[in-house]
């Protein structure tokens, strides 16, 4: 094969991919800022550069999603690093965390739970923004606390402590002012589950029994027995779960229960506060 320029290739990958995954491949692959590619159209890549980006190509116009393809993606306000041990962590997500925020005083250091926590995107972004807090990262994936832990690393964040269990399962008599969670809730016989990204994603972060419940109830019935008295849990759920949300809280003796909306208008979160003399 002649060399290629990037103008070059670049032709190439649209007639597979969308062209915005083409650039963020190539820029990935050179390392470069999107301008780059602009502005040095003409550059002749390098055999090595050229056969990378190409098989890249490949894998995207099979569907397995551009976030794993260049091992990292955007998530408030940092950059993470993923692998298909972990869900992508999404946009849908960060109102999870801006309800958290809004919870945890900045003045003052408090206990926060995040369960299932795959990459650590939640976890490490509410102990950047809250750095008198100490949040307690669970997941039950090794593989998942692998990534976390790279991720606490090379962001510098101290005040996370990463666990590998099964939800509350190593934590004792341990007591949280917050738990935060986005659990499995897809049920396991949604079509989605075989559309998109979703197919290449670790079914044991997404699928949670028939009706997609099975984690958010469990969940929910435990998590009195971790909270400090008036503590608060926060879930992120789908698109249809936002009632049957609100009446288990209502019976694990929650109050002030509220769901919230994503950007889409679509209830993506529900919580409340833990009465323990209810």
């Amino acid at each position: 094969m002649s060399a290629l320029t990037i103008e070059q290739v670049l032709l190439q990958a649209y007639q597979h991919i969308d062209k915005i995954d083409a650039h963020l491949l190539l820029q990935h692959i050179l390392a470069v800022n999107p301008t780059f590619l602009l502005t040095h159209s003409d550059q002749t890549l390098t055999t090595a550069q050229t056969n990378r980006f190409l098989h890249c190509v490949l894998q995207r116009s099979t569907g397995i999603p551009i976030a794993y393809l260049i091992g990292q993606r955007e998530f408030y306000d940092n950059v993470f690093k993923v692998s298909d041990a972990v869900l992508i962590p999404r946009p849908e997500t960060e109102l999870l965390v801006d309800l958290a925020l809004n919870l945890i005083p900045a003045d003052r250091a408090c206990r926060i739970l995040d369960l299932g926590t795959g990459s650590g995107a939640i976890a490490i972004t509410i102990a950047k923004h809250r750095t008198l807090s100490q949040v307690t990262a669970v997941d039950l994936s090794a593989d998942a606390i692998s990534i976390a832990d790279w991720n606490t690393k090379n962001l510098q964040v101290s005040n996370v402590r990463l666990v590998i269990g099964n939800w509350f399962s190593e934590l004792s008599n341990e007591k949280f002012d917050l738990i935060v969670t986005n659990p499995p809730y897809v049920a396991e016989s949604d079509p989605h589950l075989q559309q998109g990204d979703l197919r290449f994603e670790p079914k044991l972060a997404l699928s949670a029994g028939h009706s997609g419940m099975n984690c958010i109830n469990h969940i929910i019935q435990a998590a009195p027995q971790y909270l400090e008295k008036s503590g608060w849990l926060l879930l992120e759920h789908g698109y249809d779960q936002a009632n049957k949300c609100k009446q288990l809280l209502k019976r694990g003796n929650f109050t002030k229960i509220c769901s919230y909306p994503d950007l889409a208008g679509i209830m993506r979160v529900s919580g409340g506060q833990f009465s323990a003399s209810s």
